[in-house]
């Protein structure tokens, strides 16, 4: 039988922080996993605030995520967008762009896709 390893973690005290014009990425490692909290500010916008680090034409992270609070729109390569509001989980593929709409920042927690995120 394996032995079980408990842990307990909070996002208060991140492994590790990546900043970014108008947000961050807060990472932990748990259960082997990483776990990212975005925390986008209004006026956020993927294309404007991560792409210039990604290096990409849009984000190439697929994501899995559980939006806390505020609402993201998201427009996927082809055309759709969707907007995500508390309570809402996402299953995002490669090639997507976001933002933050209105005035509450955006709070989302990936499961999916955090690790090489902003990277």
């Amino acid at each position: 039988m394996s032995e079980q390893t408990t842990e307990h973690r909070t996002f208060t005290t991140p492994d590790e922080t990546r900043s970014f014009t108008n947000g961050r990425l807060e990472l932990l490692s748990v259960g082997g996993a990483d776990i990212g909290r975005l925390v986008l500010d209004p006026g956020w916008r993927w294309s404007n605030d991560v792409k210039p680090i990604a290096g990409t034409t849009l984000c190439e992270a697929p994501h899995f995520q559980y939006h806390v609070s505020g609402v993201l729109r998201v427009a996927m390569a082809d055309g759709s967008t969707f907007d995500a509001h508390p309570g809402d989980v996402t299953s995002l593929p490669a090639g997507h762009d976001a933002w933050v709409v209105g005035d509450e920042p955006v709070v989302v927690v990936d499961w999916f896709g955090a690790s090489g995120y902003a990277k």
